[in-house]
This record gives structure tokens, C-alpha cells and sequence, in this order.
């Protein structure tokens, strides 16, 4: 009998799980995309570093905005997985809760807010980034 509870309490963790693993395969596509843009922005820096001197000068300009850029997407990406890993401890918790027998809803209201807030401030961050990129062809 302890058997099919048991079983029936996993299978409810299971399912409260879903909706934050759907949002944790959300956020890693968002930082696959912010990855590559960081990437791109590492390789035009590095051929631009490149260049003989007399070149340099030309592209200072460019330089700092590749910069200010990196900047913008690397807090980008450390809050999206800041976000992941609070997804992570939510899912973890859940889990954790059901097999202890213990209600974990404030733990895991906290750490999806945080997640939340996580998320929007990267979110935020890679706008900034957007913008600074679509500025310098303008």
C-alpha cells in the first residue's frame, strides 16, 4: 500500500515539474542564442586586434563598442543562468519535497521569483546589447 502512494506522490512531482523544465529548455535556447552573439563579437574583437597598427586607429570606435557590447551580454548570459539554476533548485525541490513529505511551496516561491527576476534582468541586459549593435550600423 505505502507502494502505490509512494508512486503516486512521484508521479505528482513529476507532473508540478513539467512547466518549470519546459521554462529551463526556454532559457537554454536563450543562451544559446546569447552565446553566439557573444561569440561573434569575441571574433570581430580578435580581428580587429589583429591588424597592423596603422589600421587600429581606424577602428578604435568599433573597439569600444565590441566592448561595451561584451559587457552587456556577458550579464546577460550570467543572469539567464543564474535563472537556469534557480529553475534547477525548483525542480530539486520539488522532488526533495515529495519524497521528505514536506511542503516545499515557500522555498519554491522564492526561488521562482528569484528566477523570475533572474530572467527579466537578462533579458533586459540583452536588449541593451541589441541596441548598442543595431546603434554602431546606423
Amino acid at each position: 500500500m505505502d507502494t502505490a502512494h509512494d508512486i503516486i506522490s512521484v508521479a505528482h512531482a513529476i507532473q508540478q515539474s513539467v512547466a518549470p523544465v519546459f521554462l529551463l529548455t526556454g532559457v537554454g535556447a536563450i543562451l544559446s542564442v546569447m552565446s553566439t552573439r557573444l561569440a561573434r563579437v569575441i571574433d570581430r574583437f580578435r580581428s580587429l586586434e589583429n591588424m597592423q597598427d596603422h589600421q587600429k586607429a581606424a577602428y578604435q570606435e568599433e573597439r569600444k563598442v565590441l566592448l561595451r557590447r561584451a559587457f552587456w551580454i556577458h550579464w546577460a548570459i550570467t543572469l539567464c543562468t543564474t535563472c537556469a539554476l534557480f529553475i534547477c533548485i525548483v525542480i530539486a525541490a520539488l522532488f526533495i519535497g515529495s519524497e521528505l513529505g514536506k511542503d516545499p511551496s515557500a522555498t519554491i516561491s522564492l526561488f521562482f521569483i528569484a528566477a523570475m527576476l533572474a530572467l527579466t534582468a537578462g533579458l533586459l541586459c540583452f536588449l541593451r546589447e541589441i541596441s548598442l549593435a543595431t546603434d554602431s550600423i546606423k
